[in-house]
């Protein structure tokens, strides 16, 4: 009887003694972690991201290549840690680690999406070339004539997540017909339209609420192709008189006029790197 009782006093004690390792194991992990956040070290591909050059994979591809250099020695080797006063170059370019920035723009007409036009006409640059002494993109584009919501930011890796074709980005645009939308090709569109491209099934479409005419049209849809809306509905014989982006993962337009801009919240900023 006392064996059997020392047994379990003996497995007991030695449970306690493994959590109690256990415990100091993770405590350990923590301590190591926190140290390494104090000495304010950050991996090369995220210095290099931070810097809006690319996304941190392609960062790792360009360390890889040995393309980039730390305080004037090539470094090849991917995961390596800099400090944050390290002088880290790109070839002979100097990179700076910027703060990142997140802006939405209610882009009007006539404005093309890119940085540079060669044939000097206006682009959406233009709009934001004061808004942060950061160098931002647009995330996507909008086409000459459409209007609507647009993501800016200098952060490689989330604008690479967006756009990314198995992205679950959500837009919705409210779309301007030349004649009414027949309830049968809004069936059409509903079931999937084949397109020179492949099939485009939309997530959402109907009529726009409180209008009393039928020109008016809602889709909401995934895609990111090149004017995909607009192609969907020409390819029913409809002509596209004005098209605006509403909704941009779950970014919307409210109070924010066509032409102004504004800085997303800190919890807009967490939904999209969420999605």
């Amino acid at each position: 009887m006392n064996k059997k009782k020392g047994k379990p006093s003996s497995d007991k004690g030695k449970k306690k003694n493994f959590k109690s390792g256990a415990a100091k194991y993770k405590n350990k992990n923590r301590q190591q972690k926190l140290s390494q956040k104090d000495t304010g070290l950050i991996r090369l591909n995220k210095y290099i991201a931070d810097a809006g050059i690319c996304s941190r994979r392609e960062a790792d591809k360009l360390i890889e290549s040995g393309a980039v250099s730390v305080n004037g020695k090539v470094v090849s080797q991917v995961g390596t840690k800099v400090e944050p006063t390290d002088k880290v170059q790109l070839g002979t370019q100097t990179l700076k680690r910027e703060k990142l920035q997140y802006l939405l723009l209610n882009k009007p007409k006539d404005f093309i999406t890119t940085s540079k036009d060669p044939q000097n006409r206006k682009t959406v640059m233009q709009l934001v070339e004061k808004a942060c002494e950061e160098r931002i993109y647009p995330v996507g584009r909008l086409d000459r004539n459409t209007t609507g919501l647009l993501l800016f930011t200098n952060d490689g890796d989330l604008a690479k997540k967006l756009m990314h074709p198995s992205s679950s980005v959500k837009k919705i645009y409210h779309v301007f017909l030349d004649k009414n939308f027949s309830k049968n090709d809004m069936l059409k569109v509903a079931q999937g339209i084949t397109l020179e491209d492949g099939i485009i099934l939309p997530d959402k479409i109907a009529y726009v609420d409180g209008v009393e005419d039928k020109k008016q049209v809602g889709i909401e849809l995934h895609s990111g192709k090149n004017r995909i809306v607009r192609r969907i509905f020409e390819h029913l014989g409809y002509k596209v008189n004005k098209l605006d982006r509403v909704l941009f993962a779950g970014l919307t337009k409210k109070d924010l006029p066509r032409g102004k801009w504004r800085f997303l919240t800190k919890k807009e900023i967490d939904l999209l790197k969420r999605l």
